[in-house]
């Protein structure tokens, strides 16, 4: 480690192109973290509640499971039985069939 005095560091400073400096840490960091994509993966039961438009206690009621059971679907902390799979893939592709039956 360098230990500068007072003179030596007043020169370094009043020599220093700040913009210089900036414009290559921002190269730096496009060439490095940020430019990378990071994908984050929604797990099937998150976009079927989503395309249902139902809350979370809303559409735990229609699928008959607790909202906490939801929440374990959701956060993959377990997975939902064979029944509740088909319901989901449903929920996926005909959302509107499942909104129907909320309300009968």
């Amino acid at each position: 480690m360098t230990v500068l005095k007072d003179k030596e560091l007043k020169k370094f400073e009043a020599d220093r192109d700040f913009s210089a400096e900036l414009l290559a840490s921002v190269e730096q960091m496009v060439a490095g973290n940020f430019a990378k994509k990071t994908i984050v993966e929604v797990p099937d039961i998150v976009e079927a509640r989503q395309k249902t438009g139902l809350t979370q206690a809303g559409f735990a009621a229609l699928l008959g499971v607790s909202k906490r059971t939801l929440q374990e679907w959701e956060q993959a902390r377990s997975k939902p039985s064979g029944a509740a799979q088909s319901l989901i893939k449903i929920a996926i592709r005909h959302p509107e069939i499942l909104r129907e039956l909320q309300t009968t």
